[in-house]
């Protein structure tokens, strides 16, 4: 299956990343298919560029998406639709508490 994901580039501690389109279950540092845009998490505002009439070739050809390339494109208006519950922050494991306390 073919999927549009990010590809971290950049220096230590300095993430970039790359929208590539590769296979599912091909590395993202290898050979991919096709650089579709990047996007900088560090600058300020945000900055995210994106090919968008490539991308809509891609998803009519069938590509998916990772569930961060979807919440991004969501934002930016490329796709109509809900945003997708990543992760939860796991609820801390509370203590047994003690009948009598100890004297």
């Amino acid at each position: 299956m073919v999927i549009i994901r990010l590809s971290r580039v950049g220096k230590k501690k300095q993430p970039a990343y790359r929208l590539i389109v590769s296979d599912k279950s091909k590395d993202t540092q290898g050979k991919y298919l096709e650089i579709l845009g990047n996007y900088n998490p560090r600058a300020n505002p945000p900055t995210f560029t994106v090919k968008a009439d490539r991308v809509k070739y891609w998803l009519d050809r069938g590509a998916g998406l990772s569930d961060t390339v979807h919440n991004l494109f969501v934002e930016k208006k490329i796709i109509e639709s809900a945003k997708k519950k990543i992760w939860t922050i796991p609820k801390a494991k509370e203590e047994p508490k003690s009948a009598a306390p100890k004297s």
